[in-house]
């Protein structure tokens, strides 16, 4: 590798991935795994070109150099084409990662995160009731942390609490360990009229985008999630999904039991080769559309509340979401 920029990038990426303080010649070892050959007498010139730069900095010579905050900003902000897909990519890694077993109601499903001042924390759930009861989001369960605690991997800080909702991408997992691959085509906005779908106004391909589609809707303030919950009228995260047509059966078949355990998410399903709400799909394919599993969060933005989300957060234990209603009754006991 000849290319300074290349070396520099190749560098930093290393050094984030290994997450530690990493020496030249440890640096050598982990490009070399990876098919990347370079001396770590070179490294050592390149890594002092990085300090210059202030991009890396040096913890020990034992220990080796670490990333700055602006390298690791270099780093989120580097080759965005290399970035494209991520999202898909990572849809697809946390549905296989997922050990969540239909008939017991057990295992790890995928959630999305929600980080609110802790005053704000009743008024959330009560924002969320509405939306959750009119089925617009992923069944009716949270996760609830205060201050000190942990929701899976994310430690809540002082005066703040953390809500988690199952993400939509649960489904995806669901049908994959019952062997029916799904394809996440389009992140989008679903109009509602009357509680009802009719049809997508915006559309954003998830092999073509380094974030979240719903996100970008939510945090661009283009839901209406709170009036839909309320009065069965306006604009909904979904997402469009491709399912193998001949699976079509075990699809219905498992959307019920999905149902009968408190997660429901499945929308519509629609036909072989057909469209679906005028979108096409692949042939031998049938299309599928998915509720946003952050929906009720987005109605808490809605609102006016200072929220950081996250959505494809992490993987939690499905026994540790509680229905809202049972939530709501032993915090006010």
């Amino acid at each position: 590798m000849h290319d300074k920029k290349a070396t520099h990038d190749a560098l930093l990426r290393a050094l984030k991935a290994l997450g530690t303080a990493a020496g030249a010649s440890v640096l050598s070892d982990y490009l070399k795994a990876e098919g990347t050959v370079i001396p770590p007498r070179t490294i050592r010139l390149h890594l002092q070109q990085l300090d210059r730069a202030g991009l890396t900095e040096t913890v020990s010579r034992r220990q080796g150099r670490k990333l700055t905050a602006r390298g690791i900003q270099e780093i989120e902000r580097g080759n965005v084409i290399e970035k494209l897909g991520f999202i898909a990519a990572r849809i697809d890694q946390l549905g296989f990662q997922m050990s969540f077993n239909l008939q017991s109601g057990k295992g790890s499903v995928i959630a999305n995160t929600a980080i609110l001042p802790q005053h704000y924390l009743i008024r959330a759930v009560e924002e969320m009731k509405p939306v959750f009861a009119a089925g617009l989001g992923m069944g009716d369960r949270i996760v609830v942390a205060h201050a000190g605690s942990r929701i899976g991997n994310l430690e809540v800080k002082e005066k703040h609490a953390a809500v988690a909702t199952v993400c939509s991408v649960t489904v995806n997992g669901i049908l994959l360990h019952a062997g029916v691959p799904t394809i996440s085509r389009f992140g989008g906005l679903l109009e509602m009229r009357d509680y009802r779908p009719q049809r997508f106004v915006e559309l954003i391909e998830y092999r073509g985008t380094t974030i979240d589609p719903l996100d970008i809707f939510i945090e661009s303030g283009m839901t209406s999630v709170r009036a839909c919950g309320r009065t069965g009228n306006g604009l909904i995260g979904a997402s469009f999904r491709e399912i193998p047509s001949l699976a079509l059966p075990a699809v219905q078949h498992l959307r019920k039991e999905m149902s009968r355990i408190g997660l429901r998410g499945i929308l519509a399903v629609g036909r072989a080769n057909q469209p679906l709400m005028g979108i096409p799909v692949s042939e031998g394919r049938a299309g599928m559309i998915v509720i946003a599993g952050i929906n009720p969060v987005a109605a808490l933005i809605e609102s006016g509340a200072r929220i950081q989300i996250e959505s494809l957060a992490q993987l939690i234990d499905y026994r540790l979401f509680t229905p809202l209603h049972e939530w709501r009754h032993k915090y006010s006991g």
